[in-house]
């Protein structure tokens, strides 16, 4: 076994995930690389050391830049809020580093642009470095079975996607106001944070996303700051769109942070010729599968439970429906990690495929904006 070090930006709800899935990753699958946590970054010494010893980290630094060109360093996760992630992780690229970077991307395209440019500076005349993206909801066994279901043409010729992740962790209006509220730090709002994740969703399932027409909407406009300062928000508190994919499949997709009593309301509905699909995140270890060829008197929805043979579930228990967590996602994602730099597997999110989905929510500002229907470029 070869140990591989971890350098972490951030140790809050984030990248608390990150250190547990670290921590399990060598009992859960093993494997030939090892990830052992080196250094933790954090705002101050005197936190970086805590949060440091809390999640098991050798040592906490107060110097992100320090920690990513320390020999000891072969990955650097980028627990961070949006607007640091493009400078660390060309600083993380330029040093030779992979990179683990928690969605989105950036704040927009331009900035995913110039990401990949370091990168592909460097690949140029270096030994090519692995890069992922934090969108662990694509690493769910049953996500995984969902794809094999739709391509083997079980649900017959794809009609409709309809997507959504929806919450309630902003609706109350005396919620402060945060970093997600303003557009220099988080870029967009709902779109960026959790209209991401069903954005990859879509694409994973689906393919790319060629055109759409967006609305956005901001319900509560102004927010008290911790200081007690009233401040305007600057992004939507939700988004709806209306897509087309390559194929021609018509979509519907929808983001809220204020959408009162959701607490993880990531889903989706694939509509076939044959069959049709359904998924709840809330219900994230079943799959719920609809048959044409039924009889009658026998038709409906059934429910499909985790086992087995769904991918990645066995590294973990051997009888159906013990189901996984949240935090074994995370597990599953950062197996995608070591296998990409040990085998060279592909990852479920790379820099390239963060950029296509940058691209939908840029275009969604920009149809919201002009009211009309944009392609996706």
């Amino acid at each position: 076994m070869q140990e591989i070090g971890i350098g972490l930006i951030g140790s809050g709800y984030i990248g608390k995930t990150h250190a547990i899935a670290y921590n399990a990753h060598r009992a859960v699958f093993g494997g030939p690389l090892v990830p052992v946590c080196r250094a933790l970054a954090e705002i101050d010494q005197q936190k970086a050391t805590s949060a440091a010893a809390a999640l098991g980290f050798d040592r906490g630094v107060s110097d992100w830049q320090q920690m990513i060109a320390a020999d000891d360093i072969d990955i650097v996760a980028i627990a961070t809020p949006n607007a640091l992630h493009k400078e660390m992780a060309i600083a993380a690229i330029e040093a030779g580093k992979h990179i683990y970077i928690e969605k989105p991307l950036a704040l927009d395209t331009h900035e995913a642009n110039e990401i990949i440019a370091a990168l592909e500076k460097h690949n140029a005349r270096h030994a090519p470095l692995v890069h992922m993206l934090g969108y662990n909801y694509l690493c769910n066994p049953m996500i995984s079975l969902a794809k094999e279901i739709i391509a083997s043409g079980e649900l017959g010729t794809i009609v409709h996607f309809r997507g959504r992740h929806i919450e309630d962790y902003m609706a109350d209006p005396s919620i402060p106001f945060s970093w997600r509220c303003s557009k220099a730090v988080s870029g967009t709002g709902a779109l960026g944070d959790m209209g991401s994740h069903i954005i990859s969703m879509a694409m994973y399932l689906i393919g790319p996303i060629v055109s759409l027409c967006a609305d956005t909407d901001i319900i509560i406009p102004e927010r008290t700051d911790s200081n007690g300062a009233v401040k305007r928000v600057e992004n939507e508190d939700q988004a709806q769109a209306m897509v087309r994919f390559a194929s021609g499949v018509m979509g519907f997709l929808e983001t809220s942070r204020v959408a009162t009593g959701k607490k993880q309301g990531l889903g989706f509905e694939i509509v076939g010729t044959k069959a049709s699909l359904e998924f709840d995140q809330e219900r994230m270890n079943e799959l719920r599968l609809y048959e044409t060829s039924s009889p009658n008197g026998r038709k409906g929805f059934k429910t499909i439970l985790v086992d087995s043979n769904c991918p990645d579930f066995k590294a973990f228990c051997p009888a159906p429906g013990h189901g996984l967590g949240y935090n074994d996602l995370k597990i599953i994602e950062v197996n995608r990690l070591m296998k990409a730099i040990a085998e060279g597997a592909a990852v479920p999110v790379d820099i390239y495929q963060g950029r296509n989905i940058e691209m939908v929510i840029d275009t969604c500002v920009l149809s919201a904006s002009e009211r009309a229907w944009k392609d996706v470029r």
